[in-house]
């Protein structure tokens, strides 16, 4: 299917387009052109014929290369290789849809981060990572993103507890951070090899990202999936908003999923956080809506 055709074809009831059926559907808070870049990107032929081949082999591989790891060093890692690899296989094979999405997840995730941040009772340090090229991500951008999760998560509940605080809910929301990422879906790498949608190129990605992390960081990385459920809750807490838990796929926090399911998790993780930012978003434009009048 041509890329955005579910958007220009007629609806037929003999034969309805399930693109389109998602496309139109509100139950899923996504702005407009984000939803469309998404399902344009996964109506995609890459995902439709290519993705069923990649998906058993990532996984086989991820299989023979944790028994490699039993050969090599325990500390053994080539994180800027590996960036580099990324980057590379970003900007020469993955379409602009994906590539757009990806870069879009490091602002929003930092947000969503910042936000919490600043409506909780403690204050913590944060490290925003928010890449405007698909070349800023060689600075181990992907790695950093894990860690600067955990890192929050570790930080915000030592402060509560030597606090003796609680998150609960805010009676004046900072919003101010909640902003549309300055990115470009035309500035995107444009070729005729950018073809690859993004849930087939991380089901790619991933065994590479294991080969080329030590374990702990392959693990951390995997598991980090988790605390999609996490965050939800903290921003629920602050907003006293628990409907919006509704659409996490990647808990339960406590129960860490096996490695092998990571590619498909880090889609979910992907959408979570678009909703959620979406969430934020149409509050924030509310709330000064109302304040204008």
């Amino acid at each position: 299917m041509p890329k955005n055709d579910f958007l220009h074809t007629a609806h037929d009831p003999r034969d309805p387009n399930p693109w389109l059926a998602m496309y139109l559907d509100q139950s899923t808070p996504l702005p407009d052109h984000v939803k469309r870049a998404w399902l344009s990107d996964l109506a995609s032929p890459s995902r439709q014929f290519l993705l069923p081949f990649v998906r058993p082999i990532a996984k086989l591989s991820m299989i023979l290369i944790q028994t490699l790891k039993l050969l090599l060093p325990k500390r053994w890692s080539a994180s800027k290789t590996l960036h580099r690899l990324l980057v590379w296989g970003l900007k020469g094979f993955v379409s602009p849809e994906a590539n757009w999405l990806i870069l879009r997840h490091f602002h929003l995730g930092a947000q969503i981060i910042e936000f919490i941040e600043r409506n909780a009772p403690v204050s913590v340090p944060l490290s925003p990572l928010k890449p405007l090229t698909i070349d800023a991500l060689a600075d181990e951008l992907f790695l950093k993103h894990d860690l600067n999760l955990f890192n929050f998560i570790i930080r915000l509940g030592q402060a509560l507890r030597d606090d003796g605080k609680k998150l609960t809910a805010v009676d004046e929301v900072d919003f101010s951070m909640i902003t549309e990422p300055p990115l470009a879906l035309s500035a995107m790498p444009q070729t005729k090899l950018n073809w690859i949608d993004v849930q087939t190129a991380i089901e790619i990605f991933t065994p590479v990202y294991q080969l080329f992390l030590t374990d702990n960081d392959f693990w951390r990385a995997a598991n980090s999936l988790q605390m999609d459920e996490t965050m939800g809750v903290y921003v629920a807490t602050l907003l006293n908003t628990p409907q919006h838990l509704l659409l996490l796929n990647n808990k339960h926090p406590l129960v860490p999923l096996s490695t092998l399911h990571a590619g498909h998790r880090l889609v979910l993780h992907g959408l979570s956080t678009e909703m959620l930012h979406c969430l934020l978003s149409e509050m924030k434009r509310t709330k000064k809506s109302n304040e204008t009048h």
